[in-house]
């Protein structure tokens, strides 16, 4: 190891182990930009598995920190909500958005981001809805094409000079995707990509300069697809995910307001997981040259593993909440009806009581789709199979043409604890294969 690298995670489990465990914020968002949460989570694991936070910038609210109960608040959705959102609020954000949305003349946007902020029995049935354009068949026969456009992405890269993986490659990628499963104009993919920054980055980060800018680019992302859905309702059915919603009986009647909260759900969902492993996996084989080695050496057995063992690893997104329906018991602490439990998915995948070593980057594990990354229970990630498909298929592309992909320098990570992502990374292929 790097020395310098050595004394900063030094350093970082120091701090970790000075600050008095009542005032640990987990969702501190300048030590996920650092990369420097890891201790505390080991630290909350190990002495304050559910822990309570009194004051932050979100409120109060409690983290789940290990594998088993972090299963057992996912399971119960009968007693933790997902109504009142998935995420931590901010809660300046969330009055500055207000002011903007009443001085524009507009009411905000009600309700939360789509069926995933739903309870049953309307969850269930506003996720059936979506379910067919990314079931097995229809993933297979839109493989062909992603593959095409992986391999154009690919070849269109820049030999011997260096670039910005995240930009050409990442987020491409995931535009041309979700362009696919929208059957949104493919010249303005990108257009997907800034919203999908612009709904999780507060001004200052991402793409967002400020409040005003945050509140009319979402205005012109419901604009468009409330065009999209107009062109659609009448027409004759398609496979893409409007055309579910317009033809399923259960949502051509949904709200405005619930459509508007979908299409933030499918656009995020299809972007992050998808977007920030294709460059974890870069970022992680890089500090892990023995794996790569092993990647290069046999990619038929080994890509689907890695592509696995880089979603647990890197943890797309790093948590999500609920609110408690009713006083209930996790690990020995009472929760409150109406407090809100965060569950990291991102402490869960490195507990060392469930998974072997799990700060080793490993892609020959036993069992590499073990893993909380996606979520369990009826929130699992409904696109988890076209994130594989996509990823599997980028990396097989990769293979067939560059020896190898040098990370130069660090990548400049996502300021978010929602969001564990990467802004820009710097690499150069050094020739083609």
């Amino acid at each position: 190891m790097n020395i310098a690298v050595k004394v900063d995670a030094e350093s970082d489990a120091a701090e970790a182990l000075a600050t008095p465990l009542a005032e640990i914020n987990p969702a501190k968002v300048e030590r996920f930009q650092a990369d420097t949460i890891w201790p505390y989570f080991e630290r909350l694991r190990a002495e304050d598995p559910v822990h309570f936070t009194a004051e932050s910038e979100f409120g109060p609210y409690w983290s789940i920190t290990r594998w088993d109960d972090i299963m057992t608040v996912d399971t119960n959705h009968e007693a933790f909500s997902s109504a009142d959102g998935i995420g931590l609020p901010n809660r300046k954000a969330m009055e500055e958005q207000e002011k903007i949305f009443a001085a524009m003349g507009r009411p905000r946007r009600k309700g939360g981001a789509g069926f995933i902020t739903m309870d049953e029995p309307e969850h269930s049935v506003h996720r059936k809805a979506v379910s067919p354009t990314v079931a097995p068949a229809n993933i297979a026969k839109m493989s062909p094409l992603v593959r095409q456009r992986a391999g154009e992405i690919l070849d269109s890269l820049p030999i011997g000079k260096e670039f910005d993986w995240v930009d050409l490659v990442s987020k491409e990628l995931t535009a041309m995707t979700l362009a696919t499963l929208f059957d949104f104009p493919f010249e303005d993919r990108r257009k997907l990509t800034h919203w999908s920054d612009m709904f999780t980055n507060m001004p200052g980060h991402g793409p967002v300069k400020s409040w005003q800018d945050k509140a009319e680019s979402a205005f012109e992302c419901f604009a468009a697809f409330g065009e999209l859905w107009n062109q659609r309702v009448n027409a004759e059915p398609g496979i893409d995910l409007v055309s579910m919603l317009t033809h399923n009986p259960a949502t051509r009647t949904m709200t405005p307001e619930e459509y508007q909260g979908t299409v933030v759900l499918l656009i995020i969902g299809g972007n992050d997981t998808t977007r920030n492993t294709i460059s974890g996996s870069v970022y992680a084989l890089n500090k892990n040259p023995d794996q790569y080695a092993k990647l290069r050496a046999d990619p038929d057995r080994l890509i689907l593993p890695m592509v696995s063992e880089t979603i647990r690893y890197q943890t797309p997104l790093a948590h999500m909440s609920r609110v408690a329906t009713r006083d209930i018991e996790v690990g020995g602490k009472t929760i409150k009806k109406g407090e809100r439990v965060v569950m990291w998915y991102i402490s869960g995948n490195r507990d060392e009581a469930v998974i072997e070593e799990p700060n080793t980057f490993d892609i020959e594990r036993e069992r590499p789709r073990h893993h909380m990354s996606f979520g369990f229970g009826i929130h699992r990630c409904v696109g988890n199979r076209v994130a594989e498909m996509q990823l599997g298929i980028i990396w097989e592309e990769i293979l067939k043409r560059f020896p190898v992909i040098q990370l130069v320098g660090e990548p400049t990570r996502t300021y978010s604890s929602f969001v564990h992502g990467y802004e820009s990374m710097t690499v150069i292929i050094p020739e083609r294969a």
